[in-house]
């Protein structure tokens, strides 16, 4: 049977096969119709040149399938909203199409769509995003842009803002489509948690817990070490409670971006009061979103005759106890 179709097939194709106008002309009207077949395809079928790969596209609840067909054609989704419309109607009858942000990574077709659209495989995936110890909500937004898909960075910043502190660096697997609200309240919560575990040591030290926070963010990014935190802890509490500037030179980073090796005298005079030099006091509030360990190690300080310390290029810690000490230690270590 395939043997004598094929040889039909073969001698239709061949010298003899084109003889006669009728043969040629039905050979005309089947190019013809294949080349139609092969534009309409593309014109109302194929997913489109400008296919909005790895983008947030939103469907209201409550669109209507003609908006939705409209909006999709003008993101570049489909090429045709007419078809997309008739498709969803003949096989999504009543149920028209399920609101809610879809996320296609690779291109389909109007049939593709189509099918997304009334079952709802919005193809939303989890990330991973870890974020470190000691970042603060401005870093925090631009990792969460990297990351998700029109992510609002500008709204996150201006929401966490009165959350620096209390967001808990930690990995977590957030949807694409997380919104700023979400993610805050994750770290929020995740913080919350994670606090009931060190809950019993703060309340052992005594101190308010905003202040630990505060004192906390600023240990996380002086020191590295477990001891070497708890040492400049115990050096900043007893600096605080005798009336002492604090001289954190991390508060810079977080106001201007500055590393200690970069201040300039101008901006240890920066009129600000997360200005450690020229304000007593712990700063207003947080300059960093602090980890478990830097939280503990604040409340866990180990005494010192100590009252100076600096850092010199290799990161190793040196303790004065006055400040002509202080000064030698800065002539020797501080190119």
């Amino acid at each position: 049977m395939r043997k004598r179709l094929l040889d039909s097939v073969i001698g239709f194709f061949s010298v003899d096969g084109f003889r006669g106008g009728r043969r040629r002309l039905l050979l005309a009207s089947l190019l013809g119709v294949l080349f139609l077949v092969a534009a309409l395809w593309q014109v109302f079928a194929a997913a489109p040149s400008n296919f909005p790969l790895d983008t947030l596209v939103r469907v209201q609840k409550g669109t209507s399938i003609s908006q939705a067909s409209n909006e999709l054609e003008e993101k570049g989704v489909v090429g045709s909203s007419l078809m997309l419309k008739v498709l969803v109607k003949i096989f999504g009858g009543s149920r028209g199409v399920t609101a809610g942000d879809y996320v296609f990574h690779t291109p389909k077709n109007v049939f593709g769509v189509a099918r997304s659209l009334i079952s709802g495989a919005y193809g939303v995936e989890l990330r991973k995003i870890t974020i470190p110890e000691g970042t603060n909500v401005t870093q925090i937004a631009g990792m969460l842009d990297t990351f998700l898909i029109d992510f609002d960075a500008e709204a996150f910043i201006a929401k966490a803002k009165p959350f620096e502190g209390y967001l808990f660096p930690d990995t977590y697997y957030f949807y694409e489509n997380a919104s700023p609200d979400t993610v805050i309240e994750t770290m929020r919560n995740n913080f919350e948690i994670q606090l009931k575990e060190v809950a019993p040591q703060i309340a052992a030290y005594g101190r308010d817990l905003d202040d630990v926070i505060i004192m906390a963010s600023l240990i996380e990014e002086e020191a590295r070490t477990n001891e070497t935190r708890r040492t400049i802890a115990g050096i900043l509490w007893k600096r605080l409670d005798k009336g002492m500037p604090l001289q954190v030179d991390a508060v810079f980073q977080y106001l201007i971006g500055k590393g200690s090796a970069d201040l300039t005298l101008d901006d240890l005079a920066l009129n600000s009061p997360y200005n450690t030099y020229t304000h007593k006091g712990l700063p207003p509030g947080p300059i960093t979103n602090p980890g478990l360990n830097a939280i503990i190690n604040t409340v866990t300080p180990i005494a010192t005759p100590y009252y100076f310390y600096l850092s010199d290029e290799d990161g190793e810690m040196h303790y004065a106890a006055t400040f002509e000490l202080h000064k030698r230690n800065k002539e020797r270590y501080i190119p």
